[in-house]
């Protein structure tokens, strides 16, 4: 009998319909040796207890896979704290990636985890648990952790800035010996005064690099404070040495390793201040929500936190306050700046019906609002999250510093030895060979590399948030500048997609009412916006709709119903052919040869009318077309609607090629056709729910903002403003970026290639190798930085010609 003690795992299991799915997996699950399962279909999970070791964890996962359901991964976002350059960073990546079902990404500027891992086989314990034995401290982001977060940096900002002025003031006595060094004097300070200033400097102010350098050779790593610790480490002992042993003629080095320490406790403190800044987007988004919201209770009004409130709970804003929350208005008119949304300092009017979201700015006057959404369902929380995402992923561009990171310290370290023996066999000076063997340490920095690209990305997707862009990733980012073939929608893309009814032409015999009564029976539950536009228009005229039953919906071709006994059709002049409607061609091609949108209506097999539909191109269509074409972009337009409209709408703006008749499933496939094709990223624009799968399957993605919820969710890029030239912004962006990351490395490289071979021929004094190293990470810092100046080009919204 085993010893070993059961071990029981819990995951949940999407793809049953019913309950025999989740007998089924049960089955196989026992049939697994040593495995006791029980499949619950009411909450959808699976708890399997494993009796012995002859079947691991994976191996369970996979048989549910192969019975054909899947266990759905799952992400969460980790705040990290200890970690002190890129190579800490690059050691919590290894041990969490090690972890079974786990992808981990570690972002050492953002000092955030990205983690998806499988359920069954990790959790957020183990993940946390094994972060805490690689000697790092970690905590889920929530509302709390962020504030916990900001507390514990407030902290240690406190702290780095009281040890840097310490050893500064213990510091700075020596500064003077090395004067006189440089004058040709010696012993300006007694070499026992300096052995007493530079103690408290090494191991008081100097602690946390021993601790952090302890934790990371423990963990099998090596990092920056491997380094620092080790290079002035060795410069004291040395000095230390010469004092004790009474050698009057050997040099001290105190000054050095006491003035690298402080130089390096100056670049940490520079570089904490600079970080906090890349970051400030965020900071900015979740500064603007009120904590407290006016809630109409029992008809009274109480203020409670808006942590406190739900969804159905109605609250009052007046004028020149912040919406606390999502919501529908119920009752007033006001003017609502959404700048901090899309960007758009233009307000925009909000009364009864529409929809107001947290933390955009109420200007003149009074709103009842009922929450829609509250706590993370927000419009704010969702665009935090995404922004989050993004700056925590990695681009691709980063992978070569990464692998440059992985090897860095333990290459430095064998540069540094062959150093002082080469110089010592060479020019029999053990001295100073012991000092360019520490320059090359404490010169040597991975942290300009680890930081190079991510504080570039989270610069550019901070001022990408602030005007209305919002990047899905790093990659997404780097891709937009990449484009070469773009797929525009026509409907709500091209054009500003709020149809109006333009024309009614009934047949003999029927009357405009009739057709407009039998439009609206069959339209009313629709969510299309050309059967919104009929509803609105009918309405307005006050028509009453007739009574349908039976109705089926084709998405892209029409609709049918049974109206008085009768088959009734509603649908694109192809439909109403395939189902055998004879009707007049001309009308039809009359209204679509204008650029209108045709439908016809039939009942009994008989064509009743047509209704055509106009909708003006948006202002800046054609103009953004041409930016793009001069670009080296091509523009192709994609529609459901017939040739001789999409010829028309393709004249007006003047793509480069368009598809015409392409429904909804298939919108795509024509994009995976246009991607088979080999000639650079292919990128898709679009609003709607039909617009998601295209989307997903271009290599970038992109959304109108006052699109769908779907689109959003799918698109890699989300423009909050319902402008088209936000994309000309986006790629904008994009470009500034990756030339702000190509400029970092550059830089991180250069100095390192150039550096440590200086410091490794005694070129360079320990004290000056400390200064660059710990300036070289804050000039990276402050070349992202400049990113905070880029703003979108104010452009022209007039239609192009040419």
């Amino acid at each position: 009998m085993s010893s070993q003690h059961p071990r029981v795992i819990s995951f949940p299991i999407t793809g049953m319909s019913c309950a025999a799915c989740a007998s089924r997996i049960e089955r196989v699950l026992n049939r697994l040796p040593g495995t006791v399962a029980n499949v619950n279909f009411a909450t959808e999970k699976a708890q399997v207890e494993l009796t012995d070791g002859r079947t691991q964890p994976g191996a369970v996962i996979a048989a549910v896979r192969k019975s054909g359901y899947e266990v759905a991964p799952e992400q969460v976002e980790l705040a990290l704290a200890g970690m002190s350059c890129a190579a800490c960073a690059g050691r919590i990546e290894k041990v969490l990636n090690a972890l079974e079902g786990v992808s981990a990404t570690v972002n050492f500027a953002a000092e955030r985890a990205h983690v998806e891992y499988q359920p069954g086989l990790a959790d957020v314990d183990s993940l946390l648990a094994r972060i805490e034995k690689a000697g790092f401290s970690a905590s889920v982001v929530d509302e709390a952790a962020r504030e916990a977060a900001k507390r514990r940096k407030q902290e240690e900002w406190r702290g780095m800035r009281w040890q840097f002025g310490l050893a500064a003031l213990f510091t700075l006595p020596l500064m003077a010996e090395m004067i006189g060094m440089f004058m040709g004097y010696h012993e300006v300070i007694p070499r026992w005064l300096q052995w007493a200033l530079a103690t408290p400097v090494q191991f008081w102010c100097g602690r946390h690099f021993y601790r952090n350098a302890w934790n990371a050779l423990r963990g099998g790593s090596a990092n920056m404070d491997v380094l620092v610790a080790l290079g002035t480490s060795v410069a004291y002992l040395y000095s230390a040495v010469v004092v004790l042993s009474g050698d009057h003629h050997g040099h001290v080095y105190f000054e050095a390793s006491a003035a690298i320490i402080t130089l390096v406790l100056l670049g940490k403190l520079l570089e904490a201040r600079a970080k906090a800044k890349t970051g400030a987007a965020i900071e900015g988004l979740l500064g603007l929500q009120p904590q407290v919201a006016h809630v109409e209770v029992d008809g009274q009004l109480q203020d409670r936190a808006v942590a406190s409130l739900r969804v159905g709970d109605v609250f009052v804003v007046r004028p020149g306050e912040s919406i606390p929350l999502d919501g529908v208005v119920l009752e007033g008119v006001s003017e609502i700046n959404e700048s901090m949304l899309t960007g758009e300092s233009v307000p925009v009017l909000k009364g009864e019906g529409d929809k107001v979201f947290a933390a955009t700015l109420n200007h003149n006057g009074a709103l009842r609002v009922q929450a829609s959404g509250v706590g993370s369902d927000t419009a704010l929380a969702r665009i935090v999250r995404l922004v989050e995402q993004a700056q925590g992923s990695k681009a691709s561009v980063q992978r070569l510093a990464d692998k440059v990171s992985a090897v860095f310290v333990p290459v430095v370290v064998a540069i540094s030895v062959s150093a002082l023996l080469l110089g010592w066999w060479l020019t029999g000076q053990f001295t100073l060979s012991l000092v360019s063997a520490v320059a090359v340490l404490v010169i040597a920095c991975p942290c300009a590399l680890g930081l190079a690209t991510p504080t570039a990305i989270m610069v550019g997707t901070g001022q990408g948030a602030r005007n209305g862009i919002l990047f899905r990733n790093a990659d997404a980012l780097e891709r937009a500048q990449q484009l070469r073939t773009l797929v525009v929608d026509k409907t709500g893309t091209l054009t500003e997609g709020r149809p109006s009814v333009s024309d009614l032409l009934p047949v003999a015999g029927v009357s405009q009412a009739r057709l407009l009564a039998l439009a609206l029976g069959l339209e009313r539950d629709s969510e299309h916006p050309l059967a919104r536009a009929l509803v609105e228009h009918a309405n307005s005229l006050s028509v009453e709709a007739v009574a349908v039953s039976d109705f089926q919906a084709q998405p892209g071709r029409g609709l049918s119903a049974t109206v008085e006994g009768q088959t009734a059709l509603l649908g694109s002049p192809r439909f109403l052919a395939e189902e055998g409607v004879a009707f007049d061609q001309a009308h039809m091609e009359a209204l679509e040869n204008s650029g209108k949108t045709a439908i016809g209506i039939a009942m009994g097999g008989t064509l009743q009318g047509y209704i055509g539909f106009a909708d003006r191109l948006r202002a800046d269509a054609a103009s953004t077309v041409a930016a793009l074409q001069a670009r080296g972009v091509r523009v192709i337009m994609l529609t459901g609607d017939s040739p001789r409209v999409a010829a028309v709408v393709a004249a007006q703006v003047r793509v480069d090629d368009f598809i015409a008749g392409v429904l909804p499933q298939h919108k795509a496939e024509e994009v995976e056709r246009l991607k088979s094709q080999g000639d650079g990223l292919v990128g898709m624009l679009g609003d709607g729910i039909n617009d998601a799968p295209a989307l997903a399957a271009a290599d970038i993605g992109f959304a109108i903002g006052a699109g769908s919820d779907i689109a959003l969710d799918t698109a890699d890029v989300v423009l909050m403003r319902s402008q088209l030239a936000s994309l000309l912004d986006a790629i904008d962006l994009s470009r500034a970026t990756l030339g702000k990351v190509r400029q970092n490395l550059f830089f991180a490289f250069i100095y390192n290639v150039l550096g440590i071979p200086l410091a490794a021929f005694g070129l360079l004094n320990p004290v000056v190798a400390g200064a660059a190293m710990a300036l070289s990470s804050v000039s990276v810092l402050s070349n992202s930085l400049l990113l905070r100046k880029w703003k979108p080009a104010i452009r022209s919204l007039s239609t192009h010609k040419r």
